[in-house]
C-alpha cells in the first residue's frame, strides 16, 4: 500500500481498542478496501502474526475481529475475539469454544468466527471482493442484528475495510500517560514562573520543603539538581552527614537562589537525617514531626536513640510559620520501591498519616527514572510502561493517589544540564509549590470563616 494512505480509524476508537489488549501494541495498517491500488486481501494475512479485520459500516457503527496467529487451515487460536468499538468504549467478545473458528476452509478464503462474523472474499484482476455477514450468534453472544454487505455491488449500509498487523511496543505506550511540552519555551517558562513565584502569605518571603527518604534515594541530589538548572550548570554541594545507621545528621537548609550570587527564590530545600529501615536505625516519627512543626533549630544533629526535645538548645517551643515546614518531599528510588522492607514501610505510612493531620502537603519524588525507561532522553519518561508502573507503587506504598507522585532524573554523572531534564525538575518544583499555595490558600481562607 502506499505510505499516504489514511486508515479510518480515528485516535479516539483507536484509543478504545487499544486498551483490549494486556499489553501495549501497535497497530499497522496492511490493506484499504477502499484504496484503487489495493492488492489481493487474502494473501495479506500470511505470515503477518497477530492482526485485526476492521469493518466500518454507513451507521457509524465499527465491528472487528482479532486473531493472535497467521490464519492455518483447522489451528485453533484461544486468544481470538471479536470487538465493536466507539469513540467512548470498545467491547470484546471472546468465543465460548475457539474451536468452531474456522479460517480459511479448503483454501477459499472464507474468514468465519462462529456465526456472528463471517467474511467471504474473492480476487478479480488483482482486486479483493467482500462479503461481509454478522449475526448474534451462540460462539461469540455478540448481540449484532443479521446484516448482510455484498461490497462488491457498492452496498450503500457499508463504508470500508482495513487490515492491520498488531505488534508490541514493549516498554513504550501508545499514549503519554502525562502531557508535557518538551522544548525550551517550557524551560524558560517553569524557570521564569518559579524565580517569579511569590507566597501567597504576605508575611512568608520562602516555603520550606523537607525532603525525607531513606538513604541513596537522592535528597542531596535533588537539592543539587535544582541549584543547577538555576545556576545553568551542573553544582556540586557537600553532603550534609553520614545517612549509615548510628551516624549523626544535621538539620540543613538550602535557599536556591536565581543562579550564583543571585537574589533568593520563594523556596526553601530542607535536609535531615535519612529514614533507616527500622525507626532505631534512622529519623524517628518524633524528630520527623518536631521538623515538620518547627520545633527543631538549624543545624540540630539527629540522633537515633536521643529524640529532639524542649531541653534541646535552641528548641522553638512556639514556632512561628517562618519556622514551619510547609510541604513535605517523600524522596523513593524508583529502582528499589518494590524491595523496601516492611519497617521503612511502615515508617513511610506512618508519617503520611500523621503529617496529614497536620495540614501540610505531601509529594513523592520518585528518582533514577531514567534507569527504568531505557531511554537516553528522559522526555520519553511519561511514555514509560516501567516508569508508570513504578509511580503507581510509590502511590500505593505512600497511600497517595498517583498524581501526587513526580517522577525525575537528578544530575549526577553530567558535567552540564539538558533541556529535557531541567524541564522534569522544574516541573516538580512547580507542583510543589502549587501544593503550598493551594493549601496555604485553604488555611487562610478557614481562618477567615473561623
Amino acid at each position: 500500500m502506499s505510505d499516504s494512505v489514511i486508515s479510518t480509524l480515528d485516535l479516539e476508537r483507536e484509543h478504545q481498542l487499544l486498551k483490549l489488549f494486556p499489553e501495549p501494541v501497535r497497530l499497522h495498517l496492511l490493506y484499504k478496501a477502499t484504496e484503487p491500488k489495493s492488492t489481493s486481501f487474502p494473501y495479506r494475512l500470511y505470515g503477518v502474526g497477530p492482526f485485526i479485520i476492521v469493518v466500518y459500516l454507513a451507521s457509524g457503527e465499527v465491528r472487528g475481529a482479532y486473531m493472535s496467529k497467521p490464519p492455518a487451515y483447522q489451528e485453533r487460536d484461544e486468544n481470538v475475539f471479536l470487538f465493536d468499538v466507539t469513540t467512548t468504549n470498545a467491547t470484546k467478545m471472546s468465543p465460548k469454544d475457539d474451536s468452531k473458528i474456522v479460517i480459511c476452509p479448503n483454501y477459499s478464503y472464507n474468514y468465519e468466527f462462529g456465526n456472528s462474523f463471517k467474511l467471504r472474499t474473492e480476487t478479480v484482476s488483482n482486486e479483493s471482493n467482500f462479503h461481509v455477514s454478522f449475526s448474534s450468534g451462540e460462539v461469540f453472544n455478540t448481540g449484532w442484528p443479521d446484516e448482510c454487505y455484498n461490497i462488491t455491488k457498492g452496498d450503500a449500509g457499508f463504508k470500508d475495510l482495513e487490515l492491520f498487523r498488531v505488534t508490541g511496543v514493549g516498554d513504550v505506550l501508545p499514549f503519554p500517560w502525562r502531557e508535557i511540552s518538551w522544548t525550551e519555551r517550557t524551560r524558560e517558562d517553569f524557570r521564569e514562573s518559579f524565580v517569579s513565584h511569590k507566597v501567597f502569605v504576605e508575611s512568608l518571603s520562602s516555603v520550606r520543603v523537607l525532603l525525607l527518604g531513606p538513604t541513596g534515594a537522592g535528597k542531596s541530589s535533588f537539592v543539587n539538581a535544582v541549584r543547577s538548572v538555576m545556576f545553568k550548570r551542573t553544582t556540586h554541594m557537600p553532603s550534609s552527614g553520614a545517612g549509615a545507621p548510628g551516624h549523626f545528621k544535621k538539620l540543613k537548609s538550602c535557599i536556591i537562589r536565581t543562579g550564583r550570587g543571585g537574589p533568593a527564590t520563594s523556596l526553601t530545600l530542607c535536609e535531615v537525617m535519612a529514614l533507616g529501615e527500622a525507626e532505631s536505625a534512622g529519623l524517628s516519627v518524633s524528630d520527623a514531626l518536631a521538623v515538620v512543626k518547627g520545633h527543631v533549630p538549624e543545624g540540630y544533629r539527629f540522633q537515633s536513640d536521643t529524640p529532639c526535645n524542649s531541653q534541646t538548645p535552641g528548641y522553638r517551643t512556639e514556632p512561628g510559620i517562618k519556622d514551619r515546614i510547609h510541604c513535605v518531599l517523600f524522596v523513593l528510588d524508583a529502582r528499589k520501591i518494590t524491595t523496601y522492607n516492611d519497617d521503612l514501610q511502615k515508617t513511610i505510612r506512618m508519617l503520611q498519616a500523621k503529617i496529614s493531620d497536620l495540614d501540610v502537603p505531601q509529594i513523592v519524588l520518585l528518582t533514577h527514572v531514567d534507569q527504568l525507561c531505557h531511554a537516553e532522553d528522559v522526555k520519553y519518561v511519561y511514555s514509560s510502561r516501567a516508569v508508570r508502573d513504578k509511580v503507581q507503587k510509590a502511590a500505593e506504598l505512600v497511600s497517595m493517589p498517583m498524581s501526587y507522585v513526580l517522577p525525575v532524573k537528578n544530575y549526577s554523572e553530567e558535567l552540564d544540564t539538558n533541556c529535557s531534564n531541567d524541564i522534569l525538575i522544574l516541573s516538580a518544583v512547580h507542583t510543589l509549590l502549587q501544593a503550598i499555595d493551594d493549601t496555604l490558600d485553604d488555611q487562610c481562607v478557614s481562618s477567615t470563616v473561623e
